[in-house]
């Protein structure tokens, strides 16, 4: 009897967890396309090919789906800067080892910025400005992801944060990466990139050096 029950099981399950994928996948592009205001469960649910009802289902409130898409956002963005492959040309300056080099390293933290996962995760955290209900949500989460990205940063840098202004160093690595990413949403920025992180591996490369 419990065999037979349970005959069907792991398909239903795979296709909840498939529309529950598609429905993060399609509120990180509506965001990213049509900005917190522009992007209702109603446009994300037509986008993700499901009924508004299924979309409920696993997500009951604006809030709960779009703060579950930053979520995914993070954990693309982590994936990211797992993945061994290098980000542009950057492997050619490959340590020893296999451990991507400084210029690799410093592209694949600027490419987390410049990507449309940033893009929409920074639609979600200008609507957390004006929006109560999503504000502490978003605020703990963003603290979460950017503790995360720093780890992720000293890793992927190999730095030794207990040499004086390597920390900082990082850090400050992040935040322009951030800049970059902002400039880069209403104008193609990448000649300008270019300079920029060709600049910051040659500071970075200084500061791991000490």
């Amino acid at each position: 009897m419990g065999a037979v029950n349970t005959r069907g099981a792991a398909p239903k399950q795979d296709r909840s967890r498939a529309t529950r994928q598609r429905l993060l996948e399609s509120a990180v592009t509506c965001l990213a396309e049509h900005g917190w205001t522009g992007s209702t469960v109603t446009v994300v649910a037509e986008h993700a090919g499901v009924s508004r009802g299924a979309a409920q289902h696993h997500f009951p409130t604006r809030e709960d789906l779009f703060t579950a898409a930053v979520e995914y956002v993070a954990e693309e963005r982590s994936k990211a800067l797992r993945s061994p492959e290098p980000h542009g040309d950057g492997g050619a300056d490959a340590d020893g080892g296999g451990a991507p080099g400084t210029r690799a390293a410093v592209e694949k933290l600027v490419a987390l910025f410049t990507g449309p996962l940033f893009r929409a995760a920074l639609q979600l955290w200008v609507a957390a400005s004006n929006e109560p209900q999503l504000h502490l949500r978003v605020t703990k989460l963003e603290a979460r992801i950017g503790r995360e990205t720093h780890r992720m940063a000293v890793e992927l840098l190999g730095a030794d944060e207990s040499v004086p202004g390597v920390r900082e160093t990082v850090q400050g690595l992040l935040d322009m990466a951030r800049g970059l990413g902002l400039a880069n949403l209403l104008t193609d920025d990448s000649a300008r990139r270019e300079r920029v992180v060709a600049q910051w591996e040659l500071i970075v490369r200084e500061a791991l050096a000490r």
